[in-house]
C-alpha cells in the first residue's frame, strides 16, 4: 500500500492501514519544512538525483539487521508525485494507492500517472470537488476496464474511489450537535441515524433496527471516558449480542434507526425569491392591519347610519377614503363625520403604502445579501467557520431542517455562497472579539460547532461560550487527534453535565479512506465515543463467514453484523424462486428487515456494520486464501 499526502490525514491513514489491517505501507510526503508546492517548471528534474537517494535509503531502512521489517512504515520525501517517484516506491506492483494531498490538481495528476503505470492498482483520491471527482472516477475506471482486454474489466481487481474528508467527517460533526437525531450516515436515498439512549428504570428501550453499541459503563470513569481502543469492560462495546445487551444493566445503548428519504429538503426560496412574509416588517404589517380594521369599522358605521347594503356602504367608504366622492354637504351630521374620518384614514394610508413599496424593493434588492439572525431566534446551532468542513456541515444541518447561524471572519470564504443560497443567517466577524458570539445569539443557542481551521480559535470560542452557557452542547474540530483527546477529557471533567465532543477530521476520515483502499465501498462511519463503526457494502461471494450462512449465523459479536440486502442488479436474486423454508425477499432495492433465516448466496451484496478490525478480518482471510491458491 502506498499513501501520498502532505497533512495529518496521510499519517493517520498509514497508521490505520498498518495497525488495523496489518498492511505493508510506504508513506510519500513532501520534504521536511515544506508544505506548499513549488512552481511546476523544472521542479521534478531538479529533484531527481536527490529523490533516488532518498528512495534507496528508505528501501534500506525498511528492514532491520536481521532482514525483518523495521518498526513503522517507510517514509519517502518527494517534492512532486511524478512517474519516477511512483516507479521507485513500487506503484507498478502495489495493491492500492491513496492520494490525499490537500490540492485536487496534485491528486488528479498523480492518479492519471499511476493508472498508466499500473492498470490493476486500486486508487483512492481525496477531492473536494464532488462533481469533478465523479467524472475522474468514471474516467479512471474506464481506463482500467480497457486495460483488461475485454473492455469490461471482468476479474480485474482495480477500482477508483473518490472521497472527501469533508464529506466523510461532516455527518459525524453535524449529528453530534443535533438533539434526538444522533449520528447520521447518508448515501443517496439511504438515511440512517444512530441514537444514544440512556437507561431508564422500568422502561424497555426500543432496539430500533439493531443495537450497535453499549456505551461506557461509567460516564465519569476517566479510564473509559474517551472510549479508546483497549478501554476494557468499562469502555464501549461495539456490535454486542442479545445476551450482552440484556445483561448490561445501567449502560446506555446506541441503536440504529432508519429515516425514509423525502427528496430535497432545502428551504424554500433558495432561488433568490424571498417568501411573502419577509417582504414587510412586522411593524408595517400591523400598520396595514390597523388601517384595514379602520376601513371595516367605517363601513359598518355607514351601513348603520345610512341604512345601506353592506357592499354599497363599503364602496362609499372607499370612495371617501381615496378622496374621489362628492362632499356630503346636505346630508346628516353623522354622514359628514364619517366622510371626514374616512378622509383622515386615507391620509394615513399614503405613507403606509409608500413604506410597503420601499420595504418590498429593499427586500428584493437584499435577497442575495447575507441575512442577519432574527431577534427571537433560539434553540439553533451556532456554526463557526465556513471553510470546506464548515460548508459541508452547514449543508447537512439544513437538510435536516436544523436552524443555523454561521460566524465567519473572511468575507470571501467559500461557504458564504452556500449560506446565501440556503438563506442562513451569517455574522461576519472574528469569534475571538467581544460581541461576535452574542450577535449569533449564543446565549439562546442549543449547540456550538467550532469548525475553523485554527485549533486555538475553536478552543477559545468554546471556552467563552461555556462561560456564557455552562450547559451548552459544544463540538470542536481539532487538527491533532491527541490534542482533541486531551481537550475532550479536560472539558468533560470541568463540565460533567454538559455534552462536549472534540473531533479530529483525520480521525473521522481515515477509516473510510482505509476501507476504500481495501477494495470495499464504504458508505459511512459513525463514531461511538472515541471508537468508530464502519458501514460497508460487501459482496458475499468469497467470504466463508457470510456465504452459505443465514443472517443470524453470519453475525459475529464485536466484529460485524449484516444489516441489509441489496437485491438490485448485478447482485441479488432477481427472478429466482425462493427455496422452501426461506422467507421471500423483494426483487429489487435495499431490504432492511431481513429475516434471520435468510441464507446469504454468492450473488448477494449486503450492507453491514463492522468494527475496523472486523472488517479487516473479512478481507484478510479472503486475501490469504487467494495467496494460497
Amino acid at each position: 500500500m502506498i499513501v501520498c499526502g502532505d497533512d495529518g490525514l496521510a499519517h493517520r491513514l498509514a497508521a490505520e492501514l498498518r495497525g488495523v489491517y496489518a498492511e505493508q505501507v510506504t508513506l510519500v510526503v513532501p520534504p521536511s519544512g515544506r508544505r506548499l508546492r513549488q512552481p511546476m517548471a523544472g521542479r521534478a528534474r531538479a529533484a531527481s538525483a536527490a529523490l533516488l537517494d532518498r528512495v534507496v535509503n528508505a528501501a534500506v531502512n525498511r528492514t532491520g539487521a536481521n532482514g525483518e521489517p523495521a518498526a513503522g512504515e517507510p517514509v519517502v520525501e518527494a517534492p512532486e508525485i511524478t512517474e519516477a517517484v511512483l516507479t521507485e516506491v513500487g506503484a507498478d506492483r502495489a495493491a492500492a494507492l491513496a492520494l490525499v494531498f490537500d490540492d485536487d490538481e496534485t491528486n488528479i495528476r498523480a492518479a492519471l500517472t499511476a493508472r498508466r503505470l499500473n492498470p490493476r492498482i486500486r486508487l483512492v483520491l481525496r477531492l473536494y470537488n464532488r462533481r469533478l471527482g465523479q467524472h475522474i472516477e468514471d474516467l479512471l475506471d474506464q481506463t482500467a476496464a480497457l486495460a483488461s482486454g475485454d473492455g469490461r474489466g471482468e476479474g480485474l481487481d482495480a477500482s477508483t474511489t473518490v472521497l472527501s474528508d469533508a464529506d466523510t467527517a461532516a455527518p459525524a460533526l453535524a449529528a453530534t450537535a443535533l438533539a434526538g437525531t444522533g449520528k447520521v450516515v447518508q448515501t443517496e436515498g439511504l438515511v440512517l441515524r444512530a441514537v444514544e439512549r440512556q437507561p431508564r428504570p422500568g422502561e424497555v428501550a426500543d432496539p430500533g433496527l439493531c443495537t450497535l453499541a453499549l456505551l461506557s459503563a461509567t460516564s465519569n470513569d476517566p479510564a473509559g471516558a474517551d472510549g479508546s481502543e483497549g478501554s476494557g469492560e468499562h469502555g464501549p462495546r461495539l456490535l454486542p449480542d442479545e445476551a450482552a445487551v440484556a445483561s448490561a444493566t445501567g449502560r446506555g445503548t446506541v441503536v440504529l434507526e432508519q429515516v425514509s428519504y423525502s427528496g430535497s429538503s432545502l428551504p424554500a426560496g433558495r432561488g433568490g425569491v424571498p417568501p411573502f412574509a419577509s417582504l414587510f416588517s412586522r411593524r408595517l404589517r400591523w400598520s396595514l392591519a390597523g388601517l384595514v380594521g379602520c376601513v371595516l369599522a367605517l363601513a359598518v358605521a355607514l351601513m348603520i347610519v345610512a341604512d345601506e347594503h353592506p357592499l354599497y356602504a363599503t364602496y362609499i367608504t372607499l370612495l371617501d377614503l381615496f378622496g374621489i366622492n362628492d362632499p356630503a354637504l346636505h346630508q346628516s351630521t353623522a354622514r359628514q363625520v364619517l366622510q371626514l374620518l374616512s378622509g383622515l384614514v386615507g391620509l394615513l394610508l399614503l405613507p403606509v403604502l409608500l413604506a410597503a413599496v420601499l420595504e418590498a424593493l429593499g427586500t428584493f434588492r437584499s435577497a442575495s445579501a447575507l441575512r442577519k439572525p432574527p431577534r427571537g431566534l433560539g434553540g439553533h446551532v451556532v456554526l463557526l467557520g465556513l471553510g470546506k468542513i464548515g460548508t459541508r456541515v452547514l449543508t447537512r444541518l439544513r437538510e435536516l431542517n436544523i436552524p443555523v447561524v454561521c460566524v465567519e471572519s473572511d468575507p470571501d470564504a467559500r461557504g458564504l455562497a452556500t449560506a446565501r443560497r440556503l438563506r442562513v443567517p451569517v455574522v461576519l466577524g472574528d469569534v475571538t472579539q467581544e460581541g461576535v458570539l452574542e450577535a449569533a445569539k449564543i446565549h439562546r443557542a442549543h449547540a456550538l460547532l467550532a469548525l475553523t481551521s485554527a485549533d486555538t480559535t475553536n478552543l477559545e470560542a468554546s471556552l467563552y461560550a461555556r462561560s456564557v452557557r455552562p450547559d451548552l452542547r459544544v463540538v470542536l474540530r481539532l487538527y491533532d487527534d491527541d490534542f482533541a483527546t486531551a481537550v475532550y477529557r479536560t472539558l468533560r471533567a470541568a463540565h460533567p453535565h454538559a455534552l462536549t465532543r472534540s473531533r479530529s477530521v483525520s480521525h473521522l476520515a481515515a477509516p473510510a479512506f482505509a476501507g476504500a483502499m481495501m477494495g470495499r465501498q464504504i458508505l459511512g462511519a459513525i463514531p461511538v465515543e472515541r471508537r468508530v463503526l464502519l458501514f460497508a457494502e460487501v459482496d458475499v461471494a468469497g467470504h466463508p463467514q457470510l456465504e452459505g450462512r443465514t443472517v443470524g449465523e453470519a453475525f459475529r459479536a464485536g466484529a460485524w453484523r449484516v444489516l441489509a440486502l441489496n437485491t438490485a442488479p448485478p447482485g441479488g436474486r432477481r427472478g429466482e424462486a425462493d427455496p422452501p423454508g426461506e422467507e421471500r425477499v423483494p426483487a429489487s432495492g435495499l431490504v432492511w428487515d431481513l429475516p434471520p433465516a435468510y441464507v446469504l448466496k454468492a450473488g448477494d451484496r449486503v450492507v453491514l456494520a463492522a468494527t475496523r478490525r472486523g472488517l479487516a478480518e473479512l478481507l484478510g482471510r479472503r486475501r490469504r486464501e487467494r495467496a494460497g491458491a
